[in-house]
């Protein structure tokens, strides 16, 4: 029986940010989870005045891994395992929180003096059950260290994961695949054949699928794998991968126990997850 196709639309959502739009495409009513990708935030793009900035003040995570991936300004990430590491456009950083992790993001003061932008993605990679509760580890992988290639005309970067019968260098601890792609008007999207979930959210440009035009700000949930065409230039981002089973989620905990989420709340409220090195003055209370 044909699924009727899936376009899950960018939601405006209050996040501790200092003045960018923000699009909340994950989790959504109808589709939590996109292989293990649980949450997806699209983060401007956004102008900051001189004196101004993203402040991110420090939060906490469990089982799940954070993953900040920019198209234009620099973030400055600090986090309760000392780690200080600024991430710049067609960089990663991929922070696993596993059993706890405390981190903040915000612009560099040295940037501030004059006007910033931003824009990027922010992802959420739900663990599996065995390594929900692993210690919890940072890794930061350079631009140059992700592969780039092209697929049918297009212009791929595999920033995570697997596909097109490349395997990206960061490390994941589940089946996946997490892409940039650059689609030329008129072309069709090549799509990777070995992941049992994907889709695909415009950045900018648009797609047609199924004779329907699809444009910028749009997750197209690709179950059925029907083929998706550029209608415009597009700049397109491809999640996906194999599912991991249900998920709780509840601010910024993620586990496969609500017991775990209910002691989260009461470690953050308690004081009880370690300070964020450099920045242990301010954070974000619990909702």
């Amino acid at each position: 029986m044909h699924t009727p196709l899936l376009i899950v639309p960018s939601r405006p959502a209050a996040l501790e940010l200092d003045g960018p739009t923000v699009g909340r495409v994950l989790p959504y009513v109808r589709r939590r989870m996109v292989g293990p990708f649980i949450f997806f935030d699209h983060m401007g793009p956004a102008t900051f005045a001189a004196g101004r900035g993203m402040d991110v003040r420090p939060h906490p995570h469990i089982g799940l891994a954070t993953v900040t991936y920019l198209f234009e300004g620099v973030i400055d990430h600090r986090d309760s395992l000392g780690v200080f590491q600024p991430i710049r456009p067609g960089e990663v950083n991929w922070m696993t929180a596993g059993r706890g992790i405390a981190h903040s993001e915000r612009t560099p003061d040295t940037l501030r003096a004059t006007e910033t932008h931003l824009h990027g993605i922010q992802l959420w990679v739900a663990l599996p059950v065995e390594h929900e509760e692993r210690e919890p580890s940072f890794d930061h992988y350079d631009s140059e260290a992700i592969p780039r290639f092209d697929v049918e005309g297009s212009k791929v970067r595999l920033i995570a994961g697997s596909g097109w019968g490349r395997t990206s260098p960061v490390i994941t601890l589940s089946p996946l695949v997490y892409a940039e792609l650059f689609v030329e008007a008129g072309a069709m999207l090549p799509l990777p054949d070995d992941h049992q979930e994907l889709a695909a959210f415009i950045v900018e440009g648009a797609l047609s699928v199924e004779e329907q035009r699809v444009e910028a700000g749009n997750l197209i949930v690709l179950d059925e794998r029907p083929p998706l065409r550029a209608e415009t230039a597009a700049h397109v981002m491809l999640i996906g991968g194999a599912p991991l089973g249900k998920r709780h989620i509840w601010w910024n905990f993620v586990s496969s126990s609500r017991e775990r989420i209910e002691q989260a709340k009461r470690d953050w409220r308690e004081g009880r997850f370690a300070k964020v090195a450099g920045d242990e003055v301010e954070f974000v209370p619990l909702p």
